[in-house]
Parts: structure tokens; C-alpha cells; sequence
């Protein structure tokens, strides 16, 4: 059971990733980028959440330098894009993601989106890395579980991590248990829906019991699903309250109950979707 702070998700190769971390998509390069993970510092984070597609390496990368937080005790993840990938494409990107957020390594690299016909050779240069030591884990994200198990056929490392949209409107149930069966660990992303669902009466009667917030109360049935999760905001009192989530546990009832809102309802692109991928060709 999680219940503080320091405990760690552990990987399959031993590396240890916080529960929680902070996602930075749509968070400006500069300013807002870096006061927003300078807050969530100060609040207990240590792992930050960032990727080439969100144009803000370079502010995370500022952000650490200038924070009195201890490299090692830090959890880097950022991404490979669409349309970077493939064997020496993901390799330069992978160079380039390093020199922006100028680090000597990473602790976590993703493939973003399995790509059709490019993400086993993406892989390829991902392995690559990890035997260098320049990313201490690897993964994926958006993967179902046709794509890992497809990826994992080929590959000499199975994947650490499936980073994947989930939230109470979607579950993805059999993904999880494929996921914890393989040792992959599951990570959502959008946990929070947007806030679209913090009016749902059922998170809101929950909330109440527990004298905490419907976001809280979504983020503790993360953790305790054994999801990890990284909930983004440039707002100093959410990124607080985010990670406000070790002070209180859920009952079985309740986690059933959030688990029931399940539609299967995406809020991002299916990946699955082949006209998703046509801009990437």
C-alpha cells in the first residue's frame, strides 16, 4: 500500500519511479514551465513528466539545474515523437531531447505512440540507449496490449513502463492486468479527465466522506490500483493538492464504485486509429 510520499513504484529492472508525478504537457517553455515544476518540487515531487512533442525540454531542464533537489533523487521521463521515429531518427532525437534538457541521462524514455511499421525499430534504438546507460528505464506509451505483445515477440527488453490514457471513463481493466502480468508498469496520463468529471456524484459523495477533493480521491484510486500517475496543472494550490493523496485510503467499495463509471470513453486518439498516424507518413 502506498503511503507516503517516498515510496516508489519498483520496475522490473529494480529502478524506482514515484507514484506521482508531474506532467508538463501544454505547459509554456520558460516561465511557466519552470515555476510550475519549482512549486511541485517544494511540494514533493521528484518525477517530472515531459516529452520533445511539448516544446519545453529546455525549461525542464533549467528548472532542475536551478532547483537544490539532488539529481539522482530526480525521475526525468520525456518522449520520442511520431515523427521522429525509427533506428538512428530515434537515436538523434533521443540526442537532441538530452542537449535541451541538458542532462547526461534519463531516467525514463518512451516510446510516444506505437506507430504502424516503425515503433519495433524505434525499440530497437530505445534498447540501444538503455545498454549505453543514457536512460536508466524504457518504455511506451499508448500501447495496447496487441502492440506489446507484438513488440515484446522481437525484443530482447521487455518494456518497464505503458504509459496510457486512464481514468475513471476508462478503465482499461484487462490492459492492467495484461500489464501487471508482464511487469510492465501501467502509467496514466489525462488522469484527470480535464476536471470533466469532478461534478460526477459518485466522486463527489466519495470526496466528501473523505474530507478530500474529487481530483484527490481519482489520484488515490490510481495508487491504489497500482497505477502511477502524473496529473498536470501550472496552478500552485492543484499541484499541491495533487499530491496531498497519502493521508487516507479508499474502501474496497469505494474503488469499486469509481471503477463502475467506466464508458471505454477516450478522451485522446485511439490508438488504433490509422488516420491518427497519416500525418506521421
Amino acid at each position: 500500500m502506498v503511503t507516503s510520499v517516498h515510496d516508489r513504484a519498483v520496475l522490473h529492472n529494480g529502478v524506482q519511479m514515484p507514484w506521482v508525478g508531474l506532467g508538463v504537457y501544454k505547459a509554456e517553455d520558460g516561465d511557466e514551465v519552470i515555476q510550475s515544476i519549482k512549486w511541485a518540487l517544494d511540494a514533493g515531487y521528484r518525477s517530472i513528466d515531459t516529452a520533445s512533442l511539448y516544446n519545453n525540454e529546455a525549461g525542464v531542464g533549467q528548472a532542475i539545474a536551478e532547483s537544490d533537489v539532488p539529481r539522482e533523487d530526480l525521475f526525468i521521463t520525456t518522449k520520442v515523437w511520431n515523427s521522429d521515429q525509427g533506428f538512428d531518427e530515434t537515436l538523434a532525437a533521443f540526442d537532441a531531447s538530452l542537449e535541451r534538457l541538458g542532462l547526461e541521462y534519463v531516467d525514463l524514455y518512451l516510446i510516444h505512440w506505437p506507430v504502424p511499421g516503425k515503433y519495433k525499430e524505434t525499440w530497437k534504438a530505445l534498447e540501444k540507449i538503455y545498454n549505453e546507460g543514457r536512460a536508466k528505464a524504457i518504455g511506451v506509451s499508448n500501447f495496447k496490449q496487441h502492440h506489446l505483445e507484438d513488440l515484446i515477440a522481437d525484443a530482447e527488453i521487455k518494456p518497464m513502463v505503458n504509459q496510457v490514457e486512464y481514468h475513471p471513463r476508462l478503465t482499461q481493466e484487462d490492459l492492467l492486468t495484461y500489464c501487471k502480468q508482464q511487469g510492465i508498469q501501467l502509467e496514466a496520463w489525462r488522469p484527470l479527465l480535464k476536471g470533466e468529471i469532478f461534478e460526477e456524484p459518485t466522486l463527489v459523495e466519495i470526496a466528501d466522506k473523505h474530507n478530500k477533493t474529487a481530483a484527490q480521491i481519482i489520484l488515490r484510486w490510481d495508487l491504489q490500483n497500482g497505477v502511477v500517475t502524473i496529473p498536470k496543472s501550472i496552478t500552485q494550490h492543484r499541484i499541491e493538492e495533487n499530491i496531498d493523496i497519502y493521508d487516507f485510503e479508499l474502501t474496497n467499495e469505494d474503488m469499486t464504485r469509481i471503477s463502475a463509471l467506466n464508458q471505454d470513453k477516450r478522451n485522446g486518439a485511439d490508438p488504433d486509429d490509422p488516420e491518427f498516424y497519416k500525418q506521421f507518413e
